[in-house]
């Protein structure tokens, strides 16, 4: 797979350095930025294969360097955060990132996040071409690549585990833990808000209308399921 490069983005050096040496003790490329305009250009340059985004930046929020990043890459992206209000880390969730770490944190906690979003990003999956809904909907793992109605749909890669997950077993209900780990490879602080962020912005790049959905169904107090049978 080769060595992958983790772009760090914070103002605090001290933060920089304190982070710095266990990613290249595990094995990672670090690449620093201190702002969202360098952050930018960095990603922009050297096509990092993750990036941990501090979002108290002082030029640009976090929230908006996100944004900019979803809008042209795929790029995996961490959170890190000071804001411990649940509802903040389910914003930076819902425009995109894969994954959030509260400040203080645990280096080592900290690498092992990074490296479960890493694994997830580079695991392999089914090499087929599923298709459901007569065609409605096809998902082509290898590629990662969703279609709707024959439209590409752009999914970030936990949207994608997300669907991918639903679609193992069409119809199946699957629990918000249940997916929160196959989605995050591990329990996760607040999973059930995290998935329902996920599910809200994989409803609406699929057009799915969350009070009749024709793809990703609500069963109340259980979880979620994918609506449309696999095609034979």
């Amino acid at each position: 797979m080769g060595q992958a490069t983790i772009l760090v983005v914070d103002d605090e050096r001290k933060i920089r350095s304190l982070v710095r040496p266990y990613l290249e003790r595990a094995g990672y490329a670090v690449l620093e930025a201190a702002s969202g305009q360098d952050a930018l250009a960095s990603a922009m340059r050297t096509t990092p294969d993750l990036v941990l985004l501090d979002l108290m930046l002082p030029d640009i929020p976090g929230e908006e360097v996100a944004r900019s990043l979803r809008k042209v890459s795929d790029v995996p992206i961490v959170m890190l955060t000071a804001k411990a209000a649940e509802d903040e880390r389910i914003d930076g969730l819902e425009l995109g990132a894969d994954d959030y770490v509260v400040k203080p944190f645990s280096p080592r906690e900290l690498v092992a996040r990074l490296e479960a979003v890493l694994r997830r990003a580079r695991g392999a999956t089914a090499s087929e071409v599923r298709s459901f809904g007569s065609g409605a909907l096809t998902l082509d793992p290898a590629a990662r690549e969703v279609r709707a109605d024959g439209e590409v749909v752009t999914l970030t890669r936990s949207e994608f585990d997300l669907l991918a997950a639903l679609a193992r077993e069409p119809g199946r209900v699957s629990s918000r833990f249940e997916l929160i780990t196959r989605v995050q490879g591990y329990d996760h602080e607040g999973y059930e808000r995290t998935v329902d962020a996920h599910v809200k912005n994989l409803r609406r790049k699929l057009g799915d209308d969350p009070r009749q959905p024709r793809f990703v169904g609500t069963v109340t107090g259980v979880g979620y399921k994918l609506l449309v049978p696999a095609d034979p």
